[in-house]
């Protein structure tokens, strides 16, 4: 038979509680616990953050819960995740809040998000993800792959102008007209006036170019766990040397190797990989020239298994990309892309772990 819609709801309470209301085999259940963990071994950090007299803030706690669903549900602006928080009793429960608890302000959820970008406590989260998943056997401590992309700025190359041009007001606040047919621009002579930390670059040839930063991962090749990463301004030598930093950064015990793309493959590059005590298990680009790498490298057959290996990186930045918020970021300055990018890159470990332990339970 056809059931009533009634057009009142006269239902004041629920005698549900929301532990209950959230279904046993939820993903997010199993992402919990591990989330809980590494918040709990950041609590004393935490704890220095904090005065111990006046208002309460948001505990950062559920700041960062909150923050790991913006970019799981792909929520584009903080605004938008505090209306979500308000109805959706999935969010609240995850986040830490009762039914009848009441949501943050967006603007004061944003201050007291930049309180942890002072204190790199993305990073943190990060590194604590990253040895959550060393102590579940996970990570390969011997072979790794380094890669980069483009991540688009929150800036349009109507700002890009030239440094040494004084200001102009322009006809429309709002919508300037800007004609720049016929001008040469380079990041030498020309600088974003919304975000100076953005360069001019593009993806390939025959691309457009706008103003862009670069992200690099630094991935172990077991399962494909993101264990390094930075954001630096775009530039066409940025990919070899955050991978440098990247890989001076790990501790190793043992000769390692590192994997890449084509676009390692340079002797300086290679020697400085080597003097760093790892093998290069760089991609050959012998494209009208010779390769850096030699017989000597590719003989083996882990040479093989690694270029076979590295291309599982470009499943990171699918990811960051269009469910991480990554594709163009909503924050300015190297800074705050690096701590989202960061935050991001935890995320989707985290989602990893979990369909990992799931899978050998």
């Amino acid at each position: 038979m056809r059931g009533d819609d009634q057009e009142e709801q006269d239902a004041m309470w629920s005698y549900v509680p929301m532990e209950r209301r959230i279904p046993a085999d939820h993903p997010l259940r199993a992402m919990r616990p591990l989330v809980d963990t590494v918040l709990g071994e950041l609590s004393t950090r935490f704890a220095a953050l904090y005065s111990r007299v006046g208002r309460p803030s948001i505990a950062p706690e559920k700041l960062l819960r909150a923050l790991l669903l913006q970019v799981l549900y792909t929520i584009r602006s903080e605004r938008q995740l505090m209306e979500q928080l308000d109805y959706n009793l999935l969010f609240r429960w995850f986040v830490g809040l009762e039914m009848d608890d009441p949501v943050w302000n967006a603007t004061v959820f944003t201050k007291n998000r930049e309180r942890l970008l002072g204190q790199e406590m993305a990073r943190a989260f990060f590194d604590r993800v990253v040895a959550q998943a060393r102590e579940r056997g996970l990570l390969s401590d011997e072979h790794f792959t380094v890669d980069g992309t483009l991540v688009e700025a929150w800036a349009s190359l109507k700002s890009f102008k030239r440094k040494d041009a004084p200001p102009v007001p322009p006809e429309d606040p709002g919508n300037p007209t800007v004609n720049f047919h016929g001008e040469r621009r380079s990041n030498t002579t020309h600088g974003s006036t919304t975000d100076p930390d953005a360069r001019l670059a593009r993806k390939g040839k025959g691309q457009e170019a706008k103003l862009f930063y670069t992200g690099h991962v630094l991935m172990e090749n077991r399962n494909g766990l993101a264990v390094g990463s930075c954001v630096i301004p775009a530039s066409g030598h940025a990919e070899r040397a955050a991978a440098l930093e990247l890989l001076g950064a790990r501790d190793r015990e043992g000769r390692v190797t590192l994997g890449a793309d084509k676009g390692y493959d340079t002797r300086d590059f290679v020697a400085a990989v080597r003097l760093l005590g790892v093998t290069p298990h760089v991609a050959q680009n012998t494209t009208n020239r010779a390769s850096a790498i030699d017989g000597r490298t590719t003989r083996h057959a882990g040479y093989v298994v690694s270029q076979r290996r590295r291309k599982r990186v470009e499943e990171i930045f699918g990811w960051l990309k269009t469910v991480g918020l990554m594709r163009k970021t909503r924050h300015r300055g190297t800074r705050r892309v690096d701590w989202m990018f960061t935050l991001a890159l935890a995320a989707y470990n985290l989602v990893r772990i979990r369909n990992l332990t799931t899978q050998t339970v």
